[in-house]
């Protein structure tokens, strides 16, 4: 068959191709060939289905630990594509307004899907079964999560991170470890009577403590309020985006998480304590750790509010509020 009966935009594709692998100094008939003998993807096998369908391995007998774990795995594949988009921002040269929203925007729309599907915990599960099941997951706990960990600190500069006590001893020329052993999450597992680092914590930092201090290291310059800083004028609109990061990431993100505790964990006069020894009462509540990546783009009352009047209406109702 001539050159000429082939269909103009099939020629071009091939001569892109061609140019394609003479860069790279590769057979571009032997890349034809094996395209020829290849099988047609199937969607199961591009998602890996099977694998996927795969992960969920209960400890227990109990039906409802499925919809815990896989909530779970929900959840940190959440904060994968969160972690992506930010580092596209942190990674772009040049970076406009208009790429940053973007995806701010994205992040915005991942935290707001996180949020809103913490009902799958508290309505998802019968209060029992979790009590029963729980019992077997010791001493692992969602306070392990390092993606969020990372989040965090590709979000702002880390000594808006440290334990709300100790947070005025730090600023941005504080040398990471020292940052990373005080950041304000530590205090969430230390056993109270001992003042001694759980368990949980103690895997959690075998595992991923240099990691993280690499990460505070790497995005010390690129980090999401580093990268707001370089843009020139920022819009209203690009400061609102940032406000609401802030909002759902140090807010309601931990909210819902608080509030899918006092279902399950709360219980007069005494309270049941997390898999992982972690002081939920006093770790969760926004209001009490005052996280907030952006301090600079708050007022004082706000920051001094922090949490609070969210907590007040989301937990308690707002006939507390009024009496």
């Amino acid at each position: 068959m001539q050159e000429s009966q082939f269909d103009p935009k099939i020629l071009d594709k091939i001569h892109q191709l061609e140019e394609k692998f003479k860069s790279s100094g590769q057979d571009m008939l032997s890349y034809l060939e094996g395209l020829l003998y290849a099988d047609y993807l199937t969607y199961w096998d591009y998602i890996n289905l099977d694998v996927l369908l795969s992960l969920q391995q209960p400890k227990t007998s109990f039906k409802d630990e499925r919809i815990f774990i896989i909530y779970h795995q929900i959840t940190e594949l959440y904060f994968k594509l969160i972690i992506s988009e930010m580092e596209q921002i942190a990674e772009q040269h040049e970076l406009s307004e208009t790429f940053f929203k973007s995806r701010l925007e994205r992040i915005l729309m991942y935290f707001d899907h996180l949020i809103s599907s913490f009902a799958m915990m508290w309505k998802g599960m019968e209060r029992e079964q979790f009590l029963k099941f729980r019992m077997s997951l010791l001493p692992s706990s969602g306070f392990q999560s390092a993606q969020f960990r990372e989040i965090e600190l590709m979000a702002t500069d880390a000594f808006h991170l440290i334990t709300i006590n100790k947070r005025p001893e730090y600023d941005y020329h504080s040398p990471g470890d020292d940052l990373f052993e005080n950041l304000y999450w530590q205090q969430g597992a230390i056993e109270l009577a001992t003042g001694e680092k759980t368990l949980t914590l103690k895997n959690f930092e075998e595992k991923y403590g240099k990691k993280l201090i690499g990460l505070i290291e790497a995005y010390r310059r690129k980090n999401l309020w580093q990268k707001y800083m370089e843009l020139e004028n920022p819009s209203k609109e690009m400061t609102e985006l940032m406000r609401q990061f802030d909002l759902k990431a140090n807010v309601f993100w931990p909210l819902a998480h608080y509030k899918s505790a006092v279902r399950y964990l709360q219980r007069d006069p005494v309270d049941i304590a997390a898999t992982g020894g972690t002081n939920w009462q006093k770790y969760l509540p926004p209001r009490f750790q005052k996280v907030i990546f952006f301090p600079e783009l708050w007022t004082e009352q706000e920051m001094k509010e922090w949490g609070k009047g969210w907590v007040v209406k989301e937990i308690f109702g707002d006939e507390v509020q009024k009496g």
